[in-house]
């Protein structure tokens, strides 16, 4: 009956122990706690870095907005620019029109010019061979009364009146002609002036809309960027309020532990004691010595067991331009199981866009803590807060996020994760791999 009693003492210690396996120590509390501060302080600066994005896409978007209104400045002038190019072709137009009518009508002055000259030439080889105003003479003086000479008088008169008629007009068409033709070369080159200079304002504003469109495009790719890095930086905090939580439920439940421990061994002790009274008091002082009392679990083969069985592909090193922060194990069979690493603490389990479905479990190992990560899997079995023991499934692994195929991304990092990954470590040779 007091071996059973022990046993049962014993065996209620190692259940209580095992809950957040390797917390063994009282003062694994302080540890634990001094990394929950840490991580209070790590929470602390994210969200600083957090209101910094939000201040750096106020001012993009402010920035953005500047530009969209100039842009849309430029393209009023464009409208404009355009406007006035459609109205001055449509007056290049006119004045080509224009100038058709006008050669037109210069060809016809040119033939009333030419006809003029004939008759010009005609009158003067007549005046040569008559003698000129002789013939006028003759026509006046062969009058045959007074009546018909007025009547001749007046002829002579029309006659050359018409020739100085003649003459005026030719001079009048000559300089008409030369000032519709210089007219015309004025007005042609003012409008081809006009449509040039407007022509070349459409090039520089079309040329400044193509900046502002290059500069919004560079605007709205940086504040992609920064929506980006700012959603890292809500994931990270997300992650490190789990692991504050994660913690607390670890403190507490060493806190837990070590009153169960403290109640086994008190148990343990009275008992003991109450045995030794009873051989004292059967047998006197020659009573045999009593075994030591076994209070703390056996020993097993490791703290770390396998994480999932398949091809080691990948190592914690350098690889495409970057550092890989951890290893890869890849399998093709079907339904490949993913165990926990340790005995722990469920820190978060959900879908991220890089780690694709992804879970965090806190471990505490002899006083040190660890966070691992198993990433890419297909599916999660475990939950956000859930308490995980070694060898224990927690997925299956898949080809989920930013991954290339099917394997398993699996990161140890002593004490907690960042984002920066500053706390990874290898963990080859800590932890066993296929």
């Amino acid at each position: 009956m007091k071996k059973s009693f022990v046993t049962f003492a014993v065996a209620g210690t190692f259940i209580v122990s095992n809950i957040f396996g390797g917390i063994a120590e009282a003062t694994s509390i302080s540890g634990l706690q001094n990394q929950q501060k840490e991580i209070q302080k790590e929470k602390s600066e994210l969200s600083s870095d957090i209101n910094n994005a939000d201040q750096q896409i106020n001012s993009l978007n402010a920035q953005q907005a500047d530009v969209k209104e100039e842009m849309t400045r430029i393209d009023h002038s464009i409208d404009d620019t355009h406007r006035k190019i459609r109205e001055k072709t449509d007056e290049l137009e006119e004045t080509k029109a224009e100038i058709t009518r006008l050669q037109e009508e210069i060809k016809v002055t040119k033939e009333r010019i030419n006809k003029r000259n004939e008759l010009l030439k005609d009158r003067a080889r007549n005046y040569q061979e008559t003698g000129g105003m002789v013939s006028y003479l003759d026509v006046l003086m062969g009058s045959k009364n007074f009546s018909d000479f007025i009547d001749r008088a007046s002829a002579v008169a029309t006659i050359m009146q018409a020739d100085q008629d003649i003459l005026a007009q030719h001079e009048a068409d000559k300089k008409s002609l030369e000032e519709n033709q210089a007219k015309l070369e004025v007005e042609l080159a003012s409008v081809q002036t006009m449509l040039a200079d407007l022509e070349e304002m459409n090039q520089q504003l079309n040329a400044q809309r193509a900046e502002k469109d290059r500069l919004l495009a560079t605007l709205e790719e940086q504040e992609d960027e920064i929506h980006a890095h700012k959603m890292e930086l809500q994931e990270e905090a997300q992650i490190l309020a789990a692991q504050s939580a994660a913690i607390q439920k670890a403190i507490e439940l060493e806190q837990q532990r070590q009153v169960a421990s403290a109640a086994a061994a008190k148990a343990a002790a009275d008992a003991a004691a109450a045995a030794a009274n009873n051989n004292n008091s059967g047998s006197g002082s020659g009573g045999g010595a009593s075994t030591p009392l076994q209070t703390s679990p056996p020993v097993s083969s490791g703290a770390f067991t396998m994480p999932a069985n398949g091809t080691f592909t990948s190592s914690f090193a350098p690889r495409w331009g970057s550092f890989h922060y951890g290893v890869d194990i890849a399998n093709r069979a079907a339904n490949v199981p993913i165990w926990a690493a340790a005995d722990g603490v469920v820190i978060q389990s959900y879908y991220s866009s890089s780690y694709g479905n992804v879970v965090f479990i806190a471990h505490s190992v002899n006083g040190q803590s660890y966070t691992t990560v198993s990433a890419h899997m297909e599916t999660r079995y475990v939950s956000s807060g859930a308490v995980v023991k070694k060898g224990q499934q927690i997925g299956i692994m898949g080809n989920t996020g930013d991954s290339q195929g099917k394997h398993l991304h699996f990161e140890l990092h002593r004490g907690s994760w960042n984002n920066s990954k500053s706390n990874a470590i290898n963990p080859v040779g800590i932890v066993p791999m296929p």
